[in-house]
């Protein structure tokens, strides 16, 4: 909750996304799977992917710059960074130090966040608190992600959800009753196998067997993501309203976290709000987790969709399982539309050669046979050395295969198999 001592308003927004556009048909290239079949369960047609050699810091670093100019702040008056993302640059340092570095942010504590696709959300209550409290005057909240680095391309399951982008906001002081008005989260860890990243951490470090298991990529169990988001959004919104006092009626514009059309839709009839106060951008860039509501934000004031005195509530929901709500009177119009690419780049259209060389690497781990060889013969060729730890180990809770009739179905998509 937001203490009383002063107000805290989003004085500056900055997105950025990386150039190289994967279509549908891309992906058809190296998955079963069509353009209408992704775009009917999920609302996605195209997603942006970060080329090898670009880190979560190099699209963060663009974003800030950007949220920082039009907050017209400087990086030497930032007191505190706080980044959101679970595709940091490495461990430790965390990306918070890395970009603050690179901003030349010298006064600047910092630190990274880790609450999946809510964690803008829990990054913006975060940096209010400061400034609420008065410790602080300038935060600079940052959601970031390089998805496409711990996707798997041979499973249809997932990599035709997500994509990469970056997101940041500029937190300053405010009067009471502008800027953020209600704020709630909440998190239910018996829920974190339908969500995850197996390996990697102290539980399964990165090992040879890890490696070839391709237990260092996302995991999802979309059925049960899909109705726990559905309900989930819908009390977190209404929780963060009810600490503003407002109700849905006050509601100028919605944005969701962009993870399926069909959960932002379900979501948006459950508070009555036309699709026309809605910010939708799932089907141009998928689902981004913590970049989703920056980004999705940036886009809204370039087109004139925010703007001053207008009441815009944020809900958002991410593995952990966790969940977020703001609620803010916006303070600002952006005078001139501006765009999200990286500075100098423009759309790049075409599958790059790294997908197909990764999806025909995942192809050849699950033991799928080349185009003329027996299937019995591509497994043993393909089937790792004997692991050295217990399979069940390396493989916990199987979330893929969870749920009955749920082979082959895309993520969040709500809906049954081609």
């Amino acid at each position: 909750m937001v203490a009383a001592v002063r107000g805290v308003t989003i004085a500056g927004i900055g997105g950025c996304v990386p150039p190289a556009v994967v279509t549908n048909d891309d992906l058809a290239q190296v998955v079963e799977t069509d353009d209408e079949w992704i775009r009917t369960r999920t609302g996605i047609r195209q997603r942006r992917v970060a080329d090898p050699g670009t880190a979560t810091s190099d699209l963060a670093e663009v974003a800030a710059r950007r949220a920082l100019e039009e907050a017209g702040v400087r990086p030497d008056q930032v007191d505190l960074i706080i980044v959101a993302t679970v595709t940091p640059d490495m461990p430790f340092p965390s990306t918070a130090c890395l970009l603050q570095d690179r901003l030349g942010a010298t006064r600047a504590a910092g630190f990274d966040l880790e609450a999946a696709c809510s964690g803008f959300v829990y990054a913006l209550a975060a940096g209010a608190q400061f400034i609420a409290a008065g410790l602080y005057d300038t935060v600079l909240v940052v959601g970031a992600e390089t998805l496409s680095k711990i996707i798997d391309w041979s499973d249809r399951r997932t990599c035709v959800l997500l994509g990469d982008g970056a997101g940041a906001a500029v937190l300053r002081p405010a009067a009471p009753g502008e800027g953020i008005l209600g704020l709630y989260l909440g998190a239910d860890g018996s829920g974190g196998d339908l969500l995850k990243q197996p390996a990697g951490g102290s539980r399964l470090p990165a090992s040879p067997e890890t490696v070839a298991r391709g237990l260092h990529f996302v995991q999802m169990n979309g059925r049960e993501v899909f109705k726990f988001a559905v309900k989930t959004m819908g009390d977190a919104a209404q929780a963060a309203l009810a600490q503003a006092g407002l109700t849905f009626d006050d509601v100028d514009l919605y944005v969701p976290h962009q993870a399926n059309f069909r959960i932002i839709e379900s979501s948006a009839r459950r508070f009555d709000l036309p699709l026309e106060r809605v910010v939708v951008n799932i089907d141009r860039y998928g689902n981004t987790s913590a970049a989703s509501i920056p980004v999705a934000l940036d886009e809204a004031l370039s087109t004139g969709r925010i703007r001053a005195g207008q009441t815009v509530l944020l809900v958002a929901f991410g593995g952990g399982l966790t969940w977020g709500a703001a609620v803010v009177r916006w303070g600002y119009d952006r005078p001139a539309p501006r765009p999200l690419e990286m500075p100098g780049q423009e759309p790049r259209y075409g599958l790059p050669e790294w997908i197909r060389e990764q999806a025909a690497r995942g192809r050849a781990r699950a033991g799928e046979p080349a185009q003329g060889e027996p299937a019995a013969a591509a497994s043993e060729a393909t089937a790792p050395a004997a692991l050295a730890v217990p399979r069940a180990a390396l493989d916990p809770a199987a979330v893929t295969a969870a749920s009955p009739g749920s082979e082959g179905r895309p993520a969040w998509g709500g809906g049954g198999t081609r």
